[in-house]
């Protein structure tokens, strides 16, 4: 199974996960030119995938969808809520039709060789959810783009082999940054985004020593640099009430303009 972000950041983001039978793309925030090249360096075509999942309907998780998907007409997956603002999103133009197919949280569902399961996550979207995928011998797991986890969060994240986990922001950076006192408020709010310090600690919660591998994601441009969201989150480890620290755990800052490390489990 492999896991592997073309794109991670505020200004965009792509996941792939699949396995040697089963090729997925979790969200479309670049153009299909970025997630045509960066399937290209998986030695992957658009036109081999079986699915795309999208967590929600901001214009940085589906800005290449109309296009790619026009192209490829890859079946989409999403919770009701983020299918009705996709629609809603004029931008993308019109998709094919039957491409977009509503999924449940909570309830499984199967694509190919994977075992799907959407999770709600708290964020300022219609219906926002993360994604727990598996095959029969590795479990990952996509959780961006939530301002708060509680325990229903640690359970979806409990057992995975590898995650790719939001560490969005700095508070301190974010504090006295650019950003008018309306958005900050919203960044750091339940429907926002998470921390450093708090995807540290939620880190904490779910480690077990079959987890091979941590992609920290979604990094603020104005409010984060990777150097900091690594070393801060391993220091969230490091102190944590957790048997590891933080250079116990194989991990690495998804860039926004690159694609990653190809993470084989």
């Amino acid at each position: 199974m492999r896991l592997c972000s073309i794109a991670s950041g505020s200004s965009g983001n792509c996941i792939y996960v699949g396995d040697d039978q089963t090729h997925l793309l979790v969200d479309t925030g670049i153009s299909k030119k970025r997630i045509e090249e960066g399937l290209h360096e998986l030695g992957i075509q658009g036109s081999e995938l079986k699915g795309i999942l999208i967590t929600h309907e901001h214009v940085d998780h589906i800005q290449g969808l109309g296009v790619f998907s026009r192209k490829y007409e890859i079946p989409v997956y999403a919770t009701k809520g983020t299918i009705e603002g996709i629609r809603a999103q004029g931008s993308l133009g019109k998709l094919p039709e039957g491409l977009l197919h509503e999924v449940e949280l909570d309830q499984g569902f199967k694509l190919g060789t994977m075992n799907i399961c959407p999770f709600s996550i708290s964020h300022d979207a219609r219906q926002p959810s993360g994604y727990r995928i598996g095959n029969a011998k590795k479990t990952v797991a996509v959780a961006t783009d939530l301002g708060k986890y509680d325990s229903y969060t640690v359970e979806n994240l409990q057992n995975l082999n590898a995650v790719v986990l939001e560490a969005n922001h700095d508070i301190h950076m974010l504090e006295v940054g650019p950003y008018p006192y309306v958005l900050k408020r919203r960044v750091m709010g339940d429907k926002g985004h998470l921390s450093n310090e708090l995807t540290g600690r939620l880190l904490c919660d779910i480690l077990h020593d079959d987890l091979q591998y941590v992609i920290l994601g979604h990094l603020s441009k104005e409010n984060n640099y990777e150097e900091l969201a690594y070393e801060t989150v391993k220091l969230e480890v490091s102190i944590g009430d957790n048997p590891y620290k933080g250079e116990d755990i194989p991990m690495m800052v998804a860039q926004r303009d690159r694609v990653s490390e190809i993470i084989t489990l």
